[in-house]
């Protein structure tokens, strides 16, 4: 009541019960009160307002407006009060704020120099370049449509991220021209990088929510080629979960032969060679070829997908992967997980080819693996005229047996 008798002495408003006789108000005179009104037991705020007859030597008139008299067909305008004549302050506030949210984001992603000497920071999220330029590291979190149903990072999760970090280091280290992983001058000579041999050792397998640490670098392979090597380790606890280590030759894409490094080639990467032996010993065994006759388990009519093929127009060598272990016996999936992968990739693979799997298990018994240790089978991918795309050998570990004590880690019986 005090506060609407203060604000009414400041700004006009309108009485809900006004006198009758302020209709016969004289033009010329203005008042401005407060009346008392016993019956109601309330304040009426009563206001006349009255302007000269005459404007600039014009004369007007004016209509008195009496408010708030019960009855009276003269629409009122809105009350106007010290509240609402106040400015939208919330308008103004959400426009400071997104000023000063605009201007962080700026900030931070021109404030991207490094911390430390030794350290170039990516602020797009693309990993960082280590140890003088020569390690390109990356992290990755374990989403849940990546793991399998052992609860665990399938094979082919591991291999991506092997791809995609491999990748992401010509790129981050300035190397990446038009092609699909090609320097400025592979691009103008029609090379691209091809995998010929690739090794893999898992220790364990990372499970949903984990964050793993992926480093990657590359040496000198002989006088053509190149060796990449990777490390995969548990980011919170620094346990190294898998290595691998690859040999890349030089291909033209036109002619999809194979081709010699060039020297303006090799003058664009030999910089970024480091000097270090393979983190994955080279097994120098043989692979066998694989017939009908000796293999164990024959997959046909094996096709690529559209999504299958990369740039290049062939089928990504992680899709091989996928199909040879589709091959592999089912009693050895349900029981064992893979413990090493060797592949050497003999021809590409194009989308209209329609391939076979073959596999034959070493010295096994396919239906009685539950008393047995580790496991190794010898596998080929062919096309279906007899043309071989890949050799290779895979060993396998009792599951869980290399997971016992982990917290968090148990098997899906005990689950």
């Amino acid at each position: 009541m005090v506060a609407t008798s203060a604000t009414a002495s400041f700004f006009p408003v309108s009485s809900p019960n006004s006198d009758s006789s302020a209709k016969n108000a004289k033009l010329g005179s203005a008042n401005l009160g407060l009346k008392s009104k016993s019956a109601s037991g309330g304040l009426q705020v009563k206001a006349n307002a009255q302007a000269p007859s005459k404007i600039n030597g014009t004369s007007v008139g004016l209509a008195t407006v009496e408010s708030g008299k019960h009855g009276d067909d003269i629409s009122s305008p809105p009350a106007r009060t010290f509240i609402n004549q106040l400015p939208d302050w919330s308008v103004l506030l959400a426009a400071i704020t997104t000023i000063f949210l605009a201007a962080e984001k700026q900030w931070t992603m021109l404030d991207w120099k490094p911390k430390r000497p030794d350290m170039l920071i990516d602020p797009f999220g693309l990993g960082r370049i280590v140890q003088d330029g020569l390690v390109f590291r990356q992290n990755f979190s374990i989403r849940s449509y990546e793991i399998g149903a052992d609860r665990t990072a399938s094979i082919e999760t591991l291999m991506n991220h092997l791809q995609e970090t491999a990748l992401n280091h010509v790129k981050t280290a300035g190397l990446l021209g038009d092609g699909f992983g090609s320097t400025p001058e592979m691009t103008v000579r029609n090379l691209i990088w091809v995998v010929t041999k690739m090794q893999v050792v898992v220790d364990r397998y990372p499970t949903w929510g984990d964050v793993v640490q992926v480093d990657t670098w590359v040496s000198a392979s002989g006088k053509n080629g190149m060796r990449r090597d990777w490390i995969i380790q548990d980011l919170k606890t620094g346990q190294i979960l898998t290595r691998a280590s690859s040999v890349w030759v030089m291909m033209n894409k036109v002619t999809r032969r194979l081709s010699k490094m060039p020297d303006a080639v090799r003058g664009e990467i030999e910089s970024f060679f480091m000097n270090s032996p393979p983190v994955v010993e080279e097994d120098g065994r043989k692979l066998p070829k694989l017939d009908d006759k000796t293999a164990d388990v024959v997959l046909s009519g094996l096709t690529p997908r559209w999504s299958d093929l990369d740039v290049n127009q062939h089928v990504n060598n992680v899709k091989y992967i996928g199909w040879i272990l589709e091959g592999a016996p089912l009693p050895i999936l349900e029981s064992h997980e893979l413990s090493s992968l060797t592949l050497e990739y003999r021809r590409e693979c194009g989308r209209d080819s329609v391939l076979q799997s073959l596999t034959a298990v070493s010295g096994a018994d396919i239906g009685n693996l539950g008393s047995n240790g580790t496991v190794e089978c010898q596998h080929m991918l062919r096309l279906e005229d007899g043309a071989e795309i890949v050799r290779g050998r895979t060993e396998w570990r009792p599951k869980y047996a290399n997971n016992l004590g982990i917290v968090g880690h148990l098997p899906a019986e005990s689950a």
